[in-house]
């Protein structure tokens, strides 16, 4: 079968991440890397058939390229992936999909119009706890979701063109995306920020969104904190689940534990609810790298000429969250209704 050709734009940080990744995949090839600094992008090349520039033009205007990943700064993703769309190319971008709502619904109008894919590379999705967590849910075992929880710090990198929502968020609301079942959405966001280091953005966050079930979502995302944590708790009517992403022999615990109110009228004179304890179950979890599924998914949906797992459309849902999450800390932590039907 022939390979899929797909150009990485952005040589940085996660640039040789995606070279590696389809460099390796059986049904990619990497005819070209592009970075603003051409030393850059042949730093990235070594040990690959791939050629290297510093002209985005040069990947464009080749014919035998299928599509782009792209992974240079946000501010930058909606321009790259318009002139890509418009030059026929399928594209993959990083997360988030754009820094604005008007250019991430321009990508994705621009992608439908010309029946090409626009995937979003939110890689979590892609890991082997979070697809069993979404088997979960979707088997109905954990019963009606009731909250998620998570909190995701660490002593991070202090990033000068977004604050820790833009940065760490994401993964967060594309993993709601995701594990929600179906009809249960976000449907508004409250968020508080603080930035003690005064650099002129928030470096400590919280955010919650009521669910359309009656449920809850809520999230602490910080780059100041001395250790890092990356745990998820998910609660359902009938069992929980904590996901501790930094516990390898047991990432996913799914626990028979859960809190049920006495309808009964006679017991409800001696307790209002009733607890359930019973045994936890560590399912088995797929290492396989989450971005070498991210490239299988690429490639496999431009072979196949359907829609990615994780498109542009639910891209745009994330971005339409980080938004209002702005909004919200713009007033006070104001409640900001959500629109998320797409």
């Amino acid at each position: 079968m022939e390979p899929v050709r797909i150009a990485v734009i952005g040589a940085g940080y996660w640039g040789p991440n995606l070279i590696r990744n389809l460099t390796a995949f059986p049904g990619t090839t990497v005819p070209w890397v592009c970075d603003t600094s051409l030393s850059t992008a042949e730093r990235a090349i070594t040990n690959t058939p791939a050629r290297a520039t510093s002209n985005i033009d040069d990947v464009l205007a080749d014919p035998d390229v299928h599509g782009v990943a792209v992974a240079t700064p946000a501010g930058t993703h909606a321009s790259i992936a318009q002139a890509a769309l418009a030059a026929g190319k399928h594209v993959l971008v990083e997360k988030p999909l754009a820094r604005t709502v008007a250019d991430g619904e321009a990508m994705v109008q621009m992608a439908e119009d010309a029946g090409l894919v626009l995937m979003t590379d939110h890689t979590f999705c892609y890991t082997g706890a979070v697809q069993k967590i979404a088997e979960v849910i979707s088997s109905g075992d954990l019963g009606d979701i009731q909250y998620y929880d998570s909190v995701r710090i660490n002593l991070g990198l202090i990033q000068s063109d977004i604050d820790v929502f833009w940065d760490l968020a994401p993964h967060d609301l594309s993993i709601l995306d995701f594990i929600l079942p179906e009809g249960v959405r976000p449907v508004a966001v409250s968020a508080h920020g603080a930035d003690p280091l005064g650099v002129g953005h928030p470096c400590v966050g919280f955010f919650s969104m009521p669910l359309s079930n009656g449920g809850i979502a809520h999230a602490h995302v910080n780059w100041l904190s001395p250790t890092k944590v990356r745990t998820t708790t998910v609660g359902g009517s009938k069992k929980m689940l904590l996901w501790d992403d930094l516990r390898p022999s047991q990432r996913v615990s799914v626990f028979d534990t859960s809190v049920e109110v006495i309808d009964d009228e006679q017991a409800r004179r001696r307790a209002f609810v009733s607890y359930r304890t019973g045994e936890m179950v560590a399912p088995v979890i797929d290492d396989t790298e989450a971005l070498q599924r991210v490239v299988a998914e690429f490639s496999a949906a431009i072979r196949e000429r359907r829609v990615p797992l994780t498109d542009g459309r639910s891209g745009l849902r994330v971005l339409k969250v980080l938004t209002a999450i702005q909004q919200s800390m713009a007033s006070d932590g104001s409640l900001i209704p959500l629109d998320l039907e797409l």
